[in-house]
């Protein structure tokens, strides 16, 4: 609940327990007690008075009347004793009006005939004397106090106005005026209590009204300082942000500026650039005039010179054919190459092959070793795979290389063996070899390494073998054992090579 709301609800108790304490205080004819409807009236006029009256009545009982209509705890009495002695009178003695509900239950009587019973009373003086006297037998000793002039102390004040109504004894309409004002005065002392129980209650609502509307005040305030306090907070930030902002800018200001700057240098270079390009265009294309006419000044000189050489040749063969003639000499079947020291082909060994004039790494060697007759080429798998393609999943790495190696195969017609490690394998390789290669895995507890050297050692001695790894130890392996070794590279260099 907000201030605003506590205070309005402090207002309206403190004018409602005003309005209560007022009431409290007015006659008892303020209070809501409503007369009797005007059929309801009981009202005595003299006839009826007259009529209902004993033999030996004074005449100033007979004159007596009600100034008001009758009390309604008295109306309620009345039509409450009428409505019980109604069931036992015979239905020919009652008034037409009543006839209907003599099969009705007192308490139905009462509820659904109680106007038509007062207008019976107050009209029919015969059955008003007939239920007084089912009230005589019920209640005789009240009665007969009423028709001796003395009301029992210890009675019901709307018993006694309700017998002295109906009996008419002397000074009933007395008896019936103060019960009325008895109940009134009843009526208003428990209106008094009930407004001093009310005000009661509206001022202990006022309290809780009041503590809860300075309990929310306090949680107001205690908000509104902590909202004070996050609004100071978020003004700090926003104060460091503005000046982280401005930083920023200034930032940005200096590079657009070494941008620009630099664009600038870029352009001026690019332009100095464009002009040497152009100066050196130039200059190329002099020297390619400067070339061809050097080149065709020399074919010129060259043409005489030939001429010259030629002749001069023809002189020297025309001799030596003479000469040849004139002795006799036979063709010369012994070249000076024949005398030279060297390996023949049939006998070369992959040792023999491009030591000088080759790179290590120049494909053409390659050739040059799988040109021997009957050479063994064996291969260092996986060296050689993670040396071109380590990205690639193992698989992928076999399959590419094992294609390359039947492609040369195929072009070189050389025995080609492929080797793998096999001792990390999980499952057994499924895979078919492709055509002109070997393929094989080296088993578990053995190295690659290692079923390379016993390939190489099973080779007969003088048979030429090839051995491509990077690995020194392989390298060193292999070549005790006769093998020439090659580098990963150069056959990578050879198979991508068209």
């Amino acid at each position: 609940m907000t201030t605003e709301a506590a205070i309005a609800a402090n207002r309206w108790t403190r004018i409602g327990a005003e309005d209560v304490v007022d009431a409290a205080r007015e006659p008892a004819e303020a209070q809501g007690l409503q007369p009797a409807a005007p059929d309801a009236e009981l009202v005595p006029s003299e006839a009826d008075s007259s009529e209902a009256a004993p033999a030996g009545a004074a005449p100033e009982r007979a004159a007596e009347k009600l100034d008001r209509p009758l009390p309604e705890g008295v109306r309620r009495r009345v039509v409450g004793l009428a409505s019980d002695a109604l069931g036992g009178l015979p239905t020919a003695e009652l008034p037409q009006s009543l006839r209907q509900y003599v099969k009705f239950t007192p308490a139905r009587r009462a509820k659904y005939a109680a106007t038509a019973l007062a207008a019976a009373l107050e009209s029919e003086p015969a059955f008003r004397a007939r239920i007084a006297e089912r009230l005589r037998l019920g209640q005789p000793d009240l009665v007969k106090a009423l028709e001796s002039g003395t009301v029992p102390s210890a009675a019901d004040p709307m018993d006694v106005a309700a017998a002295a109504y109906l009996v008419r004894s002397a000074g009933w309409s007395r008896l019936v005026t103060e019960a009325g004002e008895e109940a009134e005065r009843a009526g208003a002392e428990d209106a008094a209590a009930e407004a001093a129980r009310l005000v009661e209650k509206l001022q202990a609502e006022l309290a809780e009204v009041r503590a809860a509307a300075r309990a929310d005040l306090d949680r107001q305030r205690a908000e509104f300082e902590g909202v004070r306090r996050e609004a100071d907070s978020l003004r700090k930030k926003v104060r460091s942000l503005e000046s982280d902002t401005r930083r920023a800018q200034a930032e940005t200001r200096r590079l657009a500026g070494e941008l620009e700057s630099a664009k600038a240098q870029a352009a001026a270079e690019r332009s100095a650039g464009e002009g040497e390009a152009r100066r050196l265009r130039h200059r190329v294309s002099e020297l390619e005039n400067a070339a061809e006419q050097g080149r065709r000044s020399a074919r010129e000189g060259r043409s005489v010179e030939d001429m010259r050489l030629r002749l001069l040749l023809d002189t020297v063969l025309q001799s030596a054919q003479g000469l040849q003639r004139e002795l006799a000499l036979p063709v010369s079947q012994i070249r000076p190459a024949d005398l030279v020291e060297a390996v023949v082909p049939g006998a070369a060994s992959p040792h023999d092959v491009a030591r000088r004039g080759l790179a290590e790494d120049d494909p053409a060697l390659l050739d040059q070793l799988l040109a021997i007759p009957q050479v063994h080429l064996v291969v260092d798998g996986y060296n050689v795979t993670k040396t071109g393609y380590p990205t690639l999943p193992l698989e992928q790495q076999r399959i590419r290389l094992l294609g390359g190696l039947a492609m040369l195969a195929q072009r070189t017609q050389a025995e080609v063996t492929c080797v793998f490690d096999g001792q990390d394998l999980d499952v057994p390789v499924i895979m078919a070899p492709p055509r002109g290669v070997r393929v094989r895995f080296s088993r578990t507890g053995e190295t690659a390494d290692e079923l390379i050297r016993r390939l190489v050692r099973a080779e007969p001695q003088g048979r030429p073998v090839v051995v491509v790894s990077t690995d020194r130890e392989v390298a060193e392996g292999v070549r005790k054992a006769g093998a020439r070794p090659v580098a990963s590279v150069l056959l990578l260099n050879r198979l991508a090579r068209p």
